[in-house]
């Protein structure tokens, strides 16, 4: 049975997945929705209550019915490389591979329904804390005396956008960013803004999760930097990624959080303060991991194929059962 992963081209994190899927013999399928109507073709048929369905990339043909894992990686948006693209032909053209593909058995890595709902900032912290994740004070509001009122509880805060990136082409990261003090938040009238007590931290952890399986990095706050700046991102540390043990309590939590997100893979971040506790701040469902492998030397990559390698489910299934491990 054939993996298929959909992504762009120019997905390097995606190569290192591949590696390791062709070095165990298993067949792989790698393809961008934008292709759609160009190098990439679909065909289902539904007749006397049976349906074989089909798609196309660069020459190679895979039943869906003969898929045993989708890795719904950073694929484009359907169609966008079409001769003439629309956002009607993108909504057709995703609504017929998406629909095609939910009609399969194969697991997912994650689920599109899962996934986009993982997307959004205030359910995560929400779930964060159901789960038992140490969670910031955060606010996100529109009403400027609100702000003021939690900037009296919290001096120290920080400020960043509530969906994360900055809507251009190419997306750019837009960083979290201290609080001036005295700062009068009336531009919060003009949109959500999200303001969270900022955690002194002594380093920033990224625990990636594949499944069961739980792979931290740790990497060390630069003691000399720029106060200002708490974005490990734009940080300009050059302390390297270190392997770093879950503690147990934790690790529950985050199982329990990708159990109830139902999400079989989630990049977290985490940020340790003085004390050693770990305090949730997002969780990617679609987050980079090969910095981090290049950095400890973890198996991320290898982890990740051998779940999608997995067996899939027999019979009918909710979404939510194809998202637990099988990693052989």
């Amino acid at each position: 049975m054939t993996v298929l992963i959909l992504t762009s081209e120019e997905d390097v994190t995606a190569d290192m997945v591949v590696v390791h899927l062709n070095a165990a013999g298993v067949p792989v399928v790698r393809l961008d929705p934008a292709d759609l109507t160009g190098s990439v073709a679909l065909s289902g048929e539904y007749v006397h209550g049976a349906f074989r369905g089909h798609l196309s990339s660069a020459g190679r043909l895979v039943g869906i019915d003969s898929l045993r894992s989708v890795w719904v990686r950073r694929p484009g948006a359907a169609a966008a490389r079409a001769p003439d693209p629309s956002a009607w032909l993108t909504e057709e053209a995703s609504q017929a591979l998406y629909g095609m593909l939910r009609g399969g058995e194969a697991r997912w890595m994650n689920h599109p329904d899962a996934s986009r709902r993982a997307r959004y900032k205030p359910w995560q912290l929400r779930l964060a804390q159901r789960s038992g994740l140490p969670v910031p004070a955060t606010l996100i509001t529109t009403f400027p005396q609100a702000a003021r009122d939690f900037a009296e509880r919290y001096p120290d805060l920080v400020v960043k956008p509530v969906s994360g990136a900055h809507p251009q082409d190419p997306p750019r990261a837009v960083p979290t960013t201290r609080v001036p003090p005295g700062t009068d938040f009336a531009a919060v009238a003009y949109g959500p803004t999200l303001l969270q007590r900022r955690v002194a931290k002594r380093a920033d952890i990224r625990l990636t999760a594949v499944g069961e399986h739980l792979l931290a990095a740790r990497k060390e706050a630069c003691g000399d930097g720029d106060p200002e700046v708490v974005d490990v991102r734009f940080a300009p540390s050059t302390a390297p990624w270190r392997p770093v043990d879950v503690p147990p309590r934790l690790a529950e939590a985050v199982r329990t959080y990708l159990r109830e997100a139902e999400l079989a893979y989630g990049a977290f971040d985490f940020a340790e303060d003085a004390d050693g506790t770990w305090w949730f701040l997002e969780c990617n469902q679609s987050g980079q991991f090969g910095f981090v492998e290049v950095d400890t030397g973890q198996p991320i990559a290898r982890t990740i194929a051998r779940w999608l390698a997995g067996t899939p489910p027999r019979g009918p299934a909710r979404h939510a059962d194809r998202c637990g491990s099988a990693v052989p």
